[in-house]
């Protein structure tokens, strides 16, 4: 039978492997569609730029304006410290504001008469420092010329200074260093004024920033975050009554001690121990105790000794008797904790982490134990630090062990004391 066209036309396509060619030419759109991009792909790539700028920026944005966060948050707590004051006030009958003010303004004068006071007592050092600077300078000449067999004069080391090169750049260096110690005032100034501003803006306009933020929320979010703005209150604002009446009380220890050993300017250094003790967390003591002594020192070195064995007294009694009992219902947390929020808060902001680490614990603490779930503990021996005896011990098998040879002696003993040596009873000679 002849082939057809049909079967001579596809013999003619066939494959030289065997398989089967496609039946006809591609398709033309087929093939642009499937070279052409993809419709979501450039709007992808687009949202994917638009999405990297925005981190970007804001990531600037955050760093540019860090400074200005950080300020922020202590005029926040500074706000929640002088809360109840301004409360209480306002409950009186006075206004909101004016309470604000008049609680700033009793602040502002205890801060001013502390740094007087302070500046005072350190010019008055100073003045005394440089009038007794020649007659140190020839006592130590003397020492030198009298030790090393020299012939020093002060007049000549006088002038050896006057016309060295090093004096020249240490003056050029200090005029430099004054311009740079003016922009550094002058910004802490500006920093004061920006908390100042906005801790008043939060304490006197406490309800309408509650009321705004509440607006917000839902009912059930609005009564966790009035609870939430109440524990913080409460936790911070007894933080900074209960430290206050602690330095009080420090000064006035201090005080009684510095003027009966007749130290000069023993008000100043009271206040300056009882400020620095309690609101400098962790190494405040050593650095309240180190200036009254260093005073002390000047006058008596045994007045110094007095005044260090006096500080660390105190120390144990403010932390074991006065300090529980005055901070139990306020900032009753952990030593250890505290410790360690300190370092975390010094790490991560430095001294305002440092000073606002133990009521933000503190807040935190009381926020959680009043929506965390509790349960009574079951009384294990091992809740209280004891360890039950296990029969497997080795101090156990080594008294069964010591035990074991003098108990096989007894028998031995008894057995051949009472039926000799096979007598009546003997496992050798069984009944």
């Amino acid at each position: 039978m002849a082939p057809t066209d049909e079967t001579a036309q596809v013999a003619q396509h066939a494959s030289p492997f065997g398989t089967t060619p496609p039946s006809g030419p591609p398709d033309q759109d087929a093939v642009a569609r499937g070279g052409r991009m993809p419709r979501w792909l450039p709007r992808a790539m687009v949202l994917a730029l638009a999405l990297i700028a925005a981190f970007q920026l804001g990531s600037w944005a955050f760093h540019q304006l860090t400074g200005l966060l950080i300020n922020i948050l202590i005029a926040f707590f500074l706000a929640l410290a002088i809360e109840p004051a301004v409360s209480w006030m306002a409950s009186r009958g006075m206004r909101r504001g004016l309470a604000t003010f008049v609680v700033f303004l009793a602040v502002m004068i205890v801060v001013a008469g502390f740094i007087t006071l302070l500046g005072s007592m350190l010019a008055g050092q100073i003045i005394k420092m440089v009038e007794g600077f020649p007659a140190y300078l020839d006592s130590v000449i003397n020492w030198i010329n009298t030790t090393f067999h020299t012939e020093l004069r002060r007049v000549d080391i006088q002038q050896s200074l006057v016309r060295s090169d090093w004096l020249r750049k240490y003056v050029q260096n200090s005029a430099t260093g004054v311009l740079d110690v003016s922009a550094q005032v002058l910004g802490g100034l500006f920093q004061l004024l920006t908390i100042a501003l906005f801790s008043f803006y939060f304490a006197a306009d406490g309800p309408r920033l509650r009321r705004a933020l509440c607006s917000v929320l839902p009912p059930a979010r609005q009564a966790e975050v009035l609870r939430a703005w109440e524990i913080a209150v409460d936790k911070t604002g007894g933080y900074l009554y209960s430290r206050g009446l602690m330095a009080l009380i420090s000064g006035i220890a201090h005080y009684i001690l510095l003027q009966s050993l007749g130290v000069p300017y023993a008000p100043v250094l009271a206040v300056w121990v009882g400020l620095v003790s309690q609101f400098i967390p962790t190494i405040g003591t050593y650095l309240a105790g180190a200036l009254p002594m260093l005073i002390a020192f000047t006058i008596d070195p045994w007045y110094a000794l007095w005044v260090l064995i006096f500080v660390v007294v105190y120390q144990q009694f403010e932390n074991y008797v006065l300090q529980p009992k005055l901070t139990a219902k306020t900032v009753d947390i952990h030593p250890a904790v505290a410790f360690g929020s300190v370092i975390a808060g010094t790490a991560l902001l430095g001294a305002v982490g440092a000073l606002v680490a133990i009521p933000a614990v503190a807040t935190l603490q009381a926020f959680l134990g009043a929506y965390v779930k509790r349960y009574d503990v079951t009384d294990d021996p091992r809740v209280q630090g004891h360890r039950r005896r296990a029969s497997g011990s080795v101090l156990a098998r080594v008294r069964r062990l010591w035990r074991q040879p003098r108990a096989e002696e007894h028998g031995e003993h008894g057995e051949h004391g009472e039926h000799g040596e096979h007598g009546e009873g003997s496992p050798q000679n069984p009944q």
